[in-house]
């Protein structure tokens, strides 16, 4: 199996169906490498340590932690779970990537969580390219966060990087045409 499945395989069920593979993750999103493992071996996955730790080492969005003996998932969940994440300051501007088609409705209704715990959003212009490029023709959405802020939104930081909130109302959004 290569890298790339091994870490889509990771994803999904670090990220949203842990149950999948008969696995429990605790409520801040650890398992322990050694149940991971043998729950993808068991459901036709075989991934060594090696190829685990080779995965996470790599991955290009720093998706996944390996603290000791356990692993989970920095952000994008879909089930409950506690990142244990205090919120912090924001950059007065960060950014969102998305496609073109999904444009209209998001400057109408703002950007909302949908099936997630959070709304992903990016401290550079082209990091939020390259997500918004995942998902059709890209455009970058401009969040105020400052102005955000202010009126007492919390934001957080992942491990890797990005940051999280509820949601953007459409108020605190721009983009250049």
């Amino acid at each position: 199996m290569n890298d790339t499945t091994i870490s889509k395989r990771l994803s999904y069920v670090l990220r949203h169906r842990p149950d999948s593979i008969g696995l429990t993750l605790t409520d801040d999103g650890w398992t322990t490498i050694g149940e991971l493992l043998a729950a993808f071996a068991e459901h036709g996955t075989t991934v060594s340590r090696d190829q685990l730790a080779r995965v996470v080492a790599n991955n290009d969005k720093q998706r996944f932690t390996i603290d000791g003996e356990r692993i989970r998932a920095n952000q994008g969940h879909s089930i409950d779970v506690d990142l244990g994440l205090a919120s912090v300051p924001p950059p007065d501007t960060l950014y969102h990537g998305t496609a073109i088609r999904h444009l209209r409705s998001i400057l109408r209704d703002g950007l909302i969580r949908g099936r997630r715990q959070h709304v992903h959003l990016s401290a550079d212009i082209d990091t939020a390219l390259r997500v918004g490029a995942r998902h059709g023709t890209p455009v970058v959405l401009r969040v105020d966060a400052a102005a955000m802020t202010t009126a007492g939104h919390a934001f957080y930081r992942s491990a890797n990087g990005v940051w999280l909130t509820d949601a953007v109302p459409a108020a605190f959004l721009g983009h250049d045409a």
